[in-house]
């Protein structure tokens, strides 16, 4: 479980800040308005974020649902670690808002986010996180 002041950075891709327009896959139509936050195997291994593989398909908050406010606080909310590198892998690779795909992308569109800025993401307490864009 992640602790008070642990904390990555990672720099946004067109995939990030357009999840339901850029995609490399046509499993679905295109939904504009989504993004993500990815969540990098080291972190995901060392916090111990997990999908719902990881958390035998239960919602725990602190595993794999995260209470989060932006730094500049334009977002509040719920985001779910989600999503794998491999088939049954118990880490999540992503934050998305929980049951709302477009709550991150209408962060990104209302900082002004842009391919090659950077996001913060640090824990404030083990089931509290604050996102910025830096």
């Amino acid at each position: 479980m992640a602790k008070t002041g642990d904390t990555y950075t990672i720099t946004l891709y067109m995939s990030h800040l357009k999840w339901g327009e850029y995609r490399y896959t046509g499993s679905r139509d295109i939904i504009y308005g989504e993004g993500y936050i990815p969540i990098p195997k080291r972190y995901a291994r060392a916090f111990n974020i997990l999908n719902r593989n990881g958390t035998n398909k239960a919602d725990i908050l602190g595993a794999n649902l995260f209470r989060c406010k932006s730094k500049d606080g334009l977002f509040e909310g719920v985001l779910r670690a989600q999503g794998c590198s491999n088939a049954g892998d118990p880490y999540a690779k992503q934050f998305a808002g929980d049951k709302n795909l477009k709550a991150l992308g209408d962060w990104f569109y209302a900082v002004g986010a842009g391919i090659g800025n950077q996001v913060r993401v640090t824990w404030t307490s083990p089931t509290d996180i604050v996102i910025e864009l830096i």
